[in-house]
């Protein structure tokens, strides 16, 4: 009798916390504490807890009441499509600075295309904190 309900206990589904919208959210909309809620279920993929999606940028439009998955979030964008940034080039003693413009959105750590306004070429970099975007072995390096 006793192997019946270790049986039944090991059997049972474990039930984990996922994050649900609760309003239908936007795409590029930066997520706040009340825009989503924790439900009882094991929902495959989605954010366990509250602290994972606030402050994320919505990546695609979320639905209220359907779990938010981690894929749907991102940092915010620091840099708009079509913006005018700073491309940023450093390597041992030698900065080299050129206005480009952004081919695509992006936020800190993003790789985005950017076209140099100077010689027309389209290079990638990675957003920076500060909006720039570091080039070549400076997308590495922090300032």
């Amino acid at each position: 009798m006793r192997w019946l309900g270790l049986l039944l206990v090991l059997t049972a589904p474990a039930l984990a916390d996922s994050l649900v919208a609760t309003r239908t959210i936007k795409a590029k909309t930066v997520i706040a504490a009340e825009d989503v809620a924790l439900v009882a279920a094991a929902i495959p993929g989605s954010v366990a807890s509250p602290e994972e999606a606030v402050g994320k940028e919505a990546r695609v439009t979320l639905y209220a009441g359907r779990p938010i998955k981690a894929a749907d979030l991102g940092s915010p964008a620091l840099v708009d499509r079509n913006q005018k940034v700073t491309l940023l080039f450093q390597t041992a003693g030698l900065t080299i600075r050129v206005d480009g413009r952004a081919l695509d959105r992006g936020g800190e750590g993003d790789p985005i295309r950017v076209m140099n306004l100077a010689s027309r070429q389209t290079v990638t970099g990675l957003v920076a904190a500060d909006g720039t975007i570091r080039v070549g072995s400076s997308q590495g390096m922090n300032e």
